[in-house]
């Protein structure tokens, strides 16, 4: 029995040692994202504001996230979907100027913040202890799908629905590893394709096809960004130089193809490697397997809607997604009662 005890033990501390690794490399990770985009502009007279913002933003989302959903982690989801609903319907309208050009951006913040909402939502329902509480969190994921419709983003409308559905599958997954895999062949099928049509490498009956539905503008400002990208492949053109002056576009609305033209192939990679640890930490968090499935779903959504628009561009996109990835992977505080004693009880020596 003492030895089960120790074994077990010694287990949870391994996984601890093990997620505290993952948390370590995760802040690693962002830290060269900023520091790369400081050396890049460094190379180039560029402006890394808007990624040091944005790493800046994940981290304190995820850092928030983290304590919140320790603390809460039914109420701080909740919470976060109201806001991210709040915002997305007080999001400004298109602005002033050609509609080619300004109603791009928008209309992926809106899809990704109904994606984070419906998601944090399905997290709260999933991790409730109340057996009354989630068929109401339920409905009220559900409601968030058709809000995407009424807000004019059929794109945030599609990603909740994939959210929930992949949410409510989650529910009958036994290995989380499986799904978390799938997820990331999404995210990468993904990247890929918008990369292969930037690029005219996916087949012409599928290029026109894709083209008609995105838009031939916005895959021209594709095809410009690898053409960038090629001239500079390494250092890239250097952060926020994509644009020109007077151009009404001053990004190629896709974030892994603004990173490989403005910082080049290392700016692209660490992307995906930030993108692989958040699934990595899903992956070693002790959180519920539905959770951290649901949680994951959004991500991925997140990662699809940023590689056809320019939602990542927003402060509050960022930081609802390092708050999503927060929530999935705190740490319950009780998580110390639970470990089994790791030294048996002292013998108690007759009396007498």
């Amino acid at each position: 029995m003492a030895s089960t005890g120790m074994e077990r033990a010694s287990g949870a501390d391994a996984d601890r040692t093990g997620r505290n690794v993952s948390d370590g490399a995760g802040m690693i990770l962002l830290g060269l994202c900023a520091a790369w985009s400081l050396i890049s502009a460094a190379a180039h007279d560029g402006r890394p504001e808007g990624m040091l913002l944005a790493v800046l933003a994940t981290a304190a989302g995820c850092a928030a996230g983290r304590m919140s959903g320790a603390l809460l982690p039914v109420a701080a989801p909740c919470a976060g979907a109201a806001a991210a609903l709040v915002l997305a319907v007080t999001m400004p309208g298109p602005l002033p100027g050609p509609a080619y050009a300004a109603p791009l951006g928008q209309a992926g913040a809106v899809a990704a913040l109904l994606a984070l909402a419906t998601g944090a939502l399905c997290c709260a329902a999933w991790a409730t202890p109340v057996p009354g509480m989630r068929p109401l969190l339920w409905l009220m994921a559900g409601a968030v799908v058709p809000a995407g419709a009424l807000l004019g983003s059929p794109g945030g409308c599609a990603a909740g629905g994939a959210v929930l559905l992949c949410s409510v599958a989650a529910g009958s997954m036994p290995y989380r590893g499986a799904g978390l895999a799938g997820l990331a062949v999404v995210a990468g099928v993904a990247v890929g394709a918008v990369w292969g049509l930037a690029s005219g490498v996916l087949p012409g009956g599928c290029a026109a096809e894709f083209t008609e539905r995105i838009g031939p503008y916005r895959v021209g400002l594709w095809g410009r960004a690898v053409r960038l990208a090629r001239e500079a492949p390494v250092w890239g053109v250097g952060p926020g130089r994509f644009g020109t002056p007077g151009d009404p576009a001053g990004r190629p609305h896709s974030a892994p193809l603004q990173l490989l033209a403005e910082q080049g192939v290392v700016g692209a990679l660490l992307l995906a490697a930030v993108f692989g640890w958040v699934l990595h930490a899903l992956w070693r968090a002790a959180r519920p397997t539905p959770v951290v499935l649901t949680a994951g779903a959004a991500l991925t959504a997140l990662a699809v809607i940023a590689s056809v628009g320019d939602a990542l561009s927003f402060t509050t996109v960022t930081a609802g997604a390092g708050l999503l990835a927060g929530w999935a992977t705190a740490r319950p505080w009780d998580e110390e009662e639970r470990v089994p004693r790791t030294e048996p009880l002292p013998r108690q020596e007759p009396v007498g």
